[in-house]
């Protein structure tokens, strides 16, 4: 017997009588085809120019995300870094909001401090320039002067003029503009930094124990451990940096005192802020002070060379090494390449937290990695 046949019935009628397609007109194939292939491009070429798009806005919000987080990254080393001083007035009995307050104080003290010494010193100059400004005219004019000499084989007067009728003038305009926006820029950032610190000290404690609940419970109180002593390393190491930098500022004024080299003190505090970047600090300090002799005399300033050199010789193998013999343990090569990668990537930022990371990283692989591997 034939088995029952289970098809559909109307799937036997569309076998038996199939369609017959029928073919669209060739105009209208043309014309939906040509639709189609337009209709295509100007979606690539929407979605092309929306993604460029897209990826141009967020590549400028990340670079203004990246400038705040520098920002931000440059507020908490500040306040780790103060806040060896915060715990030992908290032990002395103080409270850490005061203790806080006291630290910051000082601290914004010595920037005020410095600003004091430099901005009197800059406005004479300006002033100076301003007031000579008339009698170099007068030299130009002057055919039997140096500068009138110069005058009448260069040309500088007439030079001037149409620079400044060229443009020359909005240039600089634009150039003073633009040095303002930098001041500008510089002030409102240092002041972002010292409120941002000033949370960050405040809430220190409240912040690690935050952070502590990203921990498993069973590992929080070696995180405890390993964090305590991150903060007390990166604390020592501000302070031996602190030593050797005053050092540097006072073995400068001391030798400009001696030298007649002007401007002594605030050269001495100059010094002192660039020795906290390592490796470099000392040496553009040393540059901008025999730049300075120059105005007493060349081999004023020939000898103030050599004291740097001098002083770098000394500071990398005799001061460094005893002001922090307890504070980093960190080898030379790592911190030679520490400096250099964080100075390409953050610039005096980057170089300035370069040793605190490379230490916080050689405690991490000694207590995560290392032990695994050497039981392998």
């Amino acid at each position: 017997m034939h088995a029952p046949d289970e098809t559909p019935a109307h799937a036997r009628l569309v076998a038996a009588h199939p369609p017959v397609a029928t073919p669209p007109s060739k105009g209208e194939s043309a014309v939906q085809r040509e639709a189609r292939r337009g209709l295509s491009w100007f979606a690539i070429g929407f979605s092309v120019t929306l993604g460029g798009f897209l990826a141009y806005t967020l590549a400028g919000e990340i670079l203004r995300i990246s400038e705040l987080m520098i920002l931000l990254m440059l507020a908490f080393f500040v306040a780790v870094s103060l806040d060896p001083f915060v715990r030992w007035l908290v032990r002395r009995g103080l409270k850490r909001g005061l203790a806080v307050g006291i630290v910051l104080a000082a601290f914004t003290g010595v920037i005020a401090g410095f600003m004091a010494l430099v901005i009197p010193l800059v406005t004479n100059e300006v002033t100076a320039f301003s007031h000579a400004v008339p009698g170099w005219l007068e030299e130009l004019r002057d055919h039997h002067s140096t500068l009138g000499r110069m005058e009448d084989h260069y040309h500088l007067i007439e030079k001037a003029k149409q620079q400044f009728g060229s443009g020359g003038g909005s240039s600089l305009f634009s150039g003073l503009l633009g040095a303002g926006q930098v001041l500008l820029t510089t002030v409102t950032d240092t002041v972002i930094v010292i409120v941002v610190a000033l949370y960050f000290m405040a809430g220190l404690p409240q912040i690690k124990e935050f952070a502590y609940r990203f921990v498993p419970a069973s590992g929080r109180e070696r995180a405890r451990a390993l964090t305590d002593q991150v903060f007390v390393s990166t604390g020592r190491y501000m302070l031996g940096n602190l030593a050797t930098s005053l050092i540097a500022g006072v073995s400068t004024f001391v030798w400009c005192s001696a030298t007649s080299v002007p401007y002594a003190a605030a050269l001495g505090v100059l010094v002192a802020l660039l020795d906290l970047v390592p490796m470099v600090g000392s040496t553009v300090g040393g540059v901008v002070v025999s730049l300075v002799a120059l105005a007493v005399s060349v081999p004023i300033a020939i000898a103030t060379a050599v004291f740097y050199i001098a002083f770098r010789v000394a500071e990398d193998y005799l001061i460094v090494p005893r002001v922090m013999r307890h504070a980093v343990d960190v080898h030379p090569i790592v911190t030679v390449v520490a400096v250099l990668l964080g100075g390409a990537l953050l610039g005096i930022i980057g170089a300035l937290v370069a040793i605190p990371a490379a230490m916080t990283l050689g405690l991490l692989l000694d207590e995560f990695v290392f032990p695994r591997t050497d039981t392998a």
